[in-house]
């Protein structure tokens, strides 16, 4: 392979050379006659000072006299030639024998020119490089191809080896050799190509022994629990295997990180959590079927609705008498844009999105005005009393703290309330924002209307993280798409009884049944908390309407027992 590069790069050097000598902007050597001429111009063996010109004696015409050019600078010639044979003027008047060859050499030290000679002195027998009679008729005549104008032929080639475009040329050795190389070359650059595409699919088995092992572990113990969790119904052998040595291309979480909070704990509802936004694709073989009866139907092929809120003024008091609504909230939860998921983020990230939120509701005014209280230095008794309030959320949730949603507590975590507290914003607890509007009673139209008028300030402010299939992205699968919740905390004794009737009326609405506290609690004194449970494939205006339809048929049945 050497000897090929370096054939490659001395026939490449010799083309330079020839082409740089012969070249149209040079005086070009005449041709080979017998005309006399004006002295010739040789190249030396290396650069010199002005070399002194010896003249040849008068008394011998026939005998050629040698001639020592003036040295033009090339970078190194191609090779050097051999000098012919030539006699050596005497110094003085008397000549010298013709035995005594003199060869042209040029001094080390420069030396006073001799006196011009009488006559000038005839051009030598030979040229030190005979070259053909096209090559210097192409630099002097213009009777060579496009030299008819006095210019050089068209390329190099035609210039140094005589050779036309129309002219069938044969393979030489340095195409040959150009070929070999760029046949390596393409062959080398394909090899990359291929490593590429290789590690890529390798991307996802790259998950080490010991997440596969707890996987494993895991998995077989939630198929041997009674786990009534989505988690459980869809997670079957196949889907298992065919998803445990996945991972995410950024963050390159796993599927114990996508199930971790399930299998840990068997009696969850959903058991799945998406680390971050590319876990709803690569995961999708689990995510989908789980949206899909999460959200009444909502299909891998669907795609959810753009944003629309409706009209506001639509939504009047589902309790005017305030006999079952204690409370009525509207909520959504929002993804800031360029950050991951809760178990993703990095100290330093929460705490730059807490300052991001802080500022930004720092601008609402009206109604919306309020203050930023950060969690971090936040008096034990004040946060207890806001925990109780249903104002901010509470630490030490097992399913969230399973999943990896509770790291750095309470770094970066806050609330943000108005005046009145009937509007509030958590940050970082589940989702980056949870924006809520509530109060007593049951005014949905009034709660919904802030909520409306919320969001749109804002979002104003702050880029939402968006999917055009699943609608807003958010940590838990079950608040995609619009991800609002409607919910009252509603006062049902007679139902309460009844817990199986309750739970057919809520499902005939699309209601999810909670106990008094939220999620994984139970029931005090027969309050429950009530709210919508699809939130893709429909609006937000369709969304709220289907809370508000169904707590009114459940007044209606409470009322009739």
């Amino acid at each position: 392979m050497f000897a090929l590069w370096y054939l490659t790069f001395a026939v490449d050097e010799i083309r330079k050379r020839l082409a740089w000598l012969f070249s149209s902007n040079k005086p070009a050597a005449p041709a080979l006659d017998d005309k006399p001429a004006n002295p010739a111009k040789e190249s030396a063996p290396a650069p010199a000072p002005k070399p002194a010109v010896v003249p040849a004696p008068k008394p011998e015409p026939p005998k050629p006299a040698p001639v020592v050019a003036k040295p033009t600078p090339v970078p190194v010639p191609a090779a050097a030639p051999v000098p012919p044979k030539q006699e050596a003027p005497a110094p003085a008047p008397k000549p010298i024998p013709e035995s005594v060859p003199a060869p042209v050499v040029a001094p080390p030290k420069p030396t006073p020119p001799p006196a011009k000679p009488s006559s000038p002195p005839k051009q030598a027998d030979k040229m030190p490089i005979p070259l053909p009679k096209s090559l210097t008729e192409a630099n002097t005549n213009g009777q060579n191809g496009n030299a008819a104008n006095g210019g050089a032929p068209a390329n190099v080639d035609e210039r140094i080896f005589g050779i036309r475009k129309d002219e069938k040329v044969l393979p030489t050795a340095k195409d040959a050799t150009n070929d070999f190389i760029k046949g390596e070359t393409n062959a080398f650059i394909q090899s990359i190509k291929e490593a590429q595409q290789l590690g890529e699919r390798k991307q996802d088995t790259m998950v080490d022994a010991a997440v596969l092992a707890k996987l494993e572990e895991g998995y077989a113990k939630l198929a041997a629990s009674d786990s009534k969790s989505l988690l459980k119904k869809y997670l079957t052998k196949e889907v298992f295997d065919n998803l445990k040595n996945k991972v995410t291309p950024t963050f390159k979480s796993t599927l114990l990180d996508v199930i971790q909070s399930g299998l840990e704990n068997h009696d969850s509802g959903v058991g799945i959590y998406a680390p971050d936004a590319e876990s709803y694709t690569v995961f999708a073989d689990l995510f989908d079927p789980i949206i899909e009866d999460y959200h009444g139907g909502f299909k891998k092929t669907d795609k959810h609705p753009a944003s629309n809120f409706g009209d506001v003024a639509t939504f009047g008091n589902v309790d005017p008498t305030n006999e079952y609504v204690i409370s009525t909230r509207v909520r959504c939860g929002r993804s800031m844009q360029g950050y991951p998921f809760n178990p993703c983020l990095t100290e330093a990230q929460y705490k730059e999105m807490e300052g991001k939120v802080s500022s930004t509701l720092s601008g609402l005014d009206g109604e919306l005005k309020g203050k930023f209280y950060p969690l971090t230095g936040m008096e034990k008794a004040v946060q207890q009393q806001l925990i109780d309030d249903h104002f901010l959320f509470k630490e030490g949730d097992r399913f969230l703290q399973a999943a990896n949603a509770c790291r750095y507590w309470p770094s970066g975590r806050g609330i943000y309330h108005n005046d009145a507290k009937t509007f509030l914003v958590w940050c970082n607890e589940e989702d980056h924002l949870r924006i809520i509007s509530m109060q007593q009673g049951g005014d949905l139209g009034q709660i919904y209307k802030r909520l409306v008028t919320a969001v749109n300030e804002i979002e104003k402010r702050v880029p939402f993280s968006h999917d055009d299939r699943l609608g807003f992205l958010t940590f838990c699968p079950t608040n995609l798409g619009t991800t609002i919740r409607a919910s009252v905390h509603i006062k049902v004794p007679k139902l309460a009884s009844n817990k199986a009737k309750l739970e057919e009326v809520a499902a005939k609405y699309n209601l999810q049944v909670r106990g008094t506290r939220g999620e994984h609690t139970e029931a005090e004194g027969g309050v429950y908390d009530i709210s919508n449970k699809r939130r893709m494939g429909l609006t937000e205006f369709d969304a709220v309407k289907e809370m508000y339809d169904g707590i009114t048929e459940l007044i209606k049945l409470e009322k009739s027992l």
